[in-house]
């Protein structure tokens, strides 16, 4: 499929490239989750409030996790990647990854755990909901980057 295709012309039917971008968003999931998940327990855990504002407070929770998932997301990507070429280029691809999907990645994981918990908590059942609109909400897009820009991370 030629780079300029536009999303009507793309095939949505590609087993394989559906399996690449379940693949690549998992690893995805996986780094970002680290980080995101790793601030709301801290701050639910140490009772440390950021603002003294409880709404506030969660966005700003939120946004803090939102930084930290993608900084967690690069790390593990490096270091899955410096076994497959040069740690500089390793952290080059990492970084060069598609920040719409790591972002949408994130505000998805954070909007269900807020409308489910009403803040910036995490609890035994809330974490599958959030793994899954993690990971449906950029799984199309990847598809997408991959099928019509032959676009991907590893």
């Amino acid at each position: 499929m030629a780079a300029t295709a536009s999303i009507t012309q793309l095939n949505w039917r590609c087993v394989p490239t559906w399996r690449r971008a379940s693949y690549n968003t998992m690893w995805c999931l996986i780094g970002c989750s680290i980080g995101d998940m790793g601030t709301i327990l801290f701050f639910q855990l140490s009772g440390y409030a950021l603002l003294a504002d409880p709404a506030w407070n969660t966005l700003a929770i939120m946004s803090l996790a939102i930084v930290n998932g993608i900084l967690t997301s690069i790390a593990l990507e490096t270091f899955i990647l410096s076994r497959q070429m040069a740690l500089p280029a390793a952290f080059k691809t990492a970084v060069g990854m598609s920040l719409i999907s790591m972002v949408s990645m994130e505000i998805a994981m954070n909007a269900v755990d807020v409308a489910l918990t009403g803040g910036a908590k995490l609890t035994w059942w809330v974490l599958p909901v959030m793994w899954l609109a993690g990971f449906l909400t950029p799984l199309p897009y990847n598809y997408w980057r991959l099928k019509a820009l032959g676009k991907a991370c590893h």
